[in-house]
């Protein structure tokens, strides 16, 4: 068994014994004991009661985080004419068609975030294999097909997070910087829950949120109190 360091020694006795935390307790802890030498992500792990695998269990769905995630997004669009140069003046980081197609094929994808207006689909759709797995994939139901290119490029860049839960259950996402206030990774978490409840689909059923733990990047986990991660 490898020899833990002192500072994953130190973290894991901070934690000791907390379980069902606040938010604003469990965001001071964390703040308190990361450690790591760049600034790491607050992360946040959801636990629901559905089956995926049943599509009216699937849960997806997009959150504009009220204090951004101080990560620079990359956003590449699909669009002609005035909408590619919409996009541009919105900020993207790459517009094209064919061009883009064919360079995502070569197996470059240097985005995060993909958008497509909806008479690009034919051409995004053959490459379903590349950016289905990756979640890059262009989808209405989180606003990444869609004729206003600029204001979905504007939210891209400025804190929206898209989340769709896995096979077991379970969604995972980063909804901030540790060297955000705890104020505002409160503001954020509690944004972030909201929305995965709202997202509840037909098909769940009994406890639908059953569990959800913060963490930082390089840190332990905690987990939080349901009714203070749902409180507005």
């Amino acid at each position: 068994m490898a020899k833990l360091g002192k500072r994953t020694v130190a973290a894991r006795a901070a934690f000791e014994n907390k379980a069902s935390l606040s938010v604003e307790e469990a965001v001071k802890l964390i703040k308190s004991t990361a450690s790591a030498k760049f600034d790491e992500t607050l992360e946040i792990a959801l636990n629901l009661g559905v089956d995926p695998r049943h599509a009216d269990q699937m849960v997806r769905g997009v959150v504009q985080l009220p204090n951004g995630t101080g990560k620079t997004v990359r956003v590449a669009v699909f669009a002609r004419g005035a909408k590619a140069d919409e996009a541009k003046a919105a900020g993207a980081d790459i517009v094209g068609a064919e061009d883009l197609m064919e360079t995502i094929q070569s197996g470059r994808i240097e985005f995060d975030r993909c958008i497509a207006t909806p008479d690009m689909m034919p051409l995004v759709g053959r490459l379903g294999k590349i950016l289905g797995p990756r979640n890059l994939m262009p989808n209405p139901k989180v606003g990444t097909v869609t004729m206003d290119v600029a204001n979905a490029v504007k939210a891209a860049k400025g804190g929206e997070v898209q989340f769709k839960v896995e096979k077991a259950g379970v969604i995972h996402g980063g909804i901030g910087k540790i060297s955000f206030t705890e104020e505002a990774l409160a503001q954020n978490v509690r944004a972030f829950v909201e929305a995965v409840a709202k997202a509840k689909p037909t098909g769940a059923k009994g406890t639908y949120l059953k569990k959800v733990s913060l963490s930082a990047t390089m840190g332990p986990g905690v987990t939080l109190d349901l009714v203070s991660a749902t409180a507005n």
